[in-house]
């Protein structure tokens, strides 16, 4: 294997410290291409679906991904901005939101950026970027504040992958859940405070987590409990009592059986038990995207109107709020605590000199 070395290195560069934030990610364009190539990376991962390779290969390329591509990209042109993506805007928002946030303590020795798992900017690109900048020392923080190995795990092995290419690593962090971190639960308690002033509330407040297999579950991922936990603290916070509120699972796929309760069933359920109002929050999205724009926002109010409910309400995601860019950069400087930088001095140059050490330009 060829490693590559860290493009645009000289001697009298100033070593850096990096954030970068990821997601899950976004397609292109809302077009049934752009669609098909994101999906295929996406189900194509083994942390995603966990089907014995050349099964789910036949399954994948045969069957889904000759008819998911057309139904998705419906689905995204629906939610799409002229500036594109929501996930990839709102994205964009919190790494300036931070970046701005952070250098008022660390100045220009501070890198701030996001990269997605699937599609672009991908985690391998902006690391090359980042390296390429000075970063020298680098803090990952996946925007899932549950762990999930379908979501921070594989986010791990992306950058894992990246880095067995290349001759010079960075020193590493890599925050892999924040589902009780009190400032995240006070930024959701506040979101939710703040549409009850202005709507009131409902009979019902609804938890909605994007699930997974109830497999996984089975094989020791956390993800469940700390859902559970997230929703347990936020009602705390709220000082709702068992029956106000209630935790399902969205976005299901597949025949195999995935965490309960879904979040559809329940709300088709909820207006024959007396429920004629729900108010709906997805705390496990950092940000919007289709998953809560268009499932949550549009396709189960349906559900929920179509059962008899007579009022249903969605609360945005935290997106780049004040109060979840203050919770996320209470829990990076948590992270970046004994970390500082090397000044450049003239006495390094020269050593770098006086042995004949080239600056790097390629690979």
């Amino acid at each position: 294997m060829k490693f590559r070395g860290n493009s645009g290195f000289t001697h009298s560069q100033q070593d850096k410290v990096g954030v970068l934030i990821t997601n899950l990610g976004t397609p292109d364009a809302p077009t049934k291409s752009a669609l098909k190539r994101y999906l295929k990376q996406f189900l194509w991962d083994p942390r995603v679906v966990e089907v014995p390779r050349p099964l789910w290969w036949a399954i994948l390329n045969f069957i889904i991904l000759n008819t998911r591509p057309k139904r998705s990209a419906h689905a995204y042109s629906t939610v799409w901005t002229q500036q594109g993506s929501p996930l990839l805007l709102h994205t964009q928002n919190q790494a300036e939101g931070l970046a701005r946030r952070l250098r008022a303590g660390w100045g220009d020795n501070l890198v701030v950026d996001y990269a997605m798992r699937y599609g672009s900017p991908s985690i391998e690109a902006v690391a090359d970027k980042m390296l390429a900048q000075g970063v020298r020392k680098l803090l990952v923080l996946p925007m899932y504040p549950q762990y999930s190995a379908s979501t921070v795990g594989s986010t791990f092995d992306a950058l894992a992958q990246s880095f067995t290419q290349r001759r010079w690593l960075p020193e590493l962090r890599f925050i892999s859940h924040y589902h009780d971190f009190a400032p995240y639960i006070d930024a959701l308690a506040e979101k939710i405070q703040a549409h009850w002033q202005t709507h009131g509330r409902a009979d019902k407040l609804v938890l909605s987590y994007h699930g997974v297999p109830k497999s996984y579950l089975e094989k020791g991922d956390p993800y469940f409990c700390e859902c559970h936990k997230t929703s347990r603290l936020v009602a705390e916070k709220l000082g709702l009592q068992q029956g106000e509120y209630l935790t399902t699972f969205q976005s299901r796929f597949g025949k195999a059986e995935w965490l309960q309760p879904y979040t559809d069933m329940t709300l088709k359920s909820l207006p024959q038990q007396g429920v004629k109002s729900v108010q709906v929050v997805c705390p496990g999205f950092s940000a919007d995207c289709l998953e809560t724009i268009e499932e949550i926002g549009v396709e189960n109010r349906g559900y929920f109107i179509e059962a008899g409910g007579e009022r249903y309400e969605y609360i945005e995601a935290l997106n780049s709020d004040a109060a979840h860019l203050d919770a996320l950069q209470s829990l990076i400087e948590q992270h970046l605590q004994g970390w500082d930088v090397e000044p450049v001095t003239q006495a390094r140059q020269r050593e770098a000199d006086k042995y004949g050490a080239n600056d790097f330009s390629g690979q």
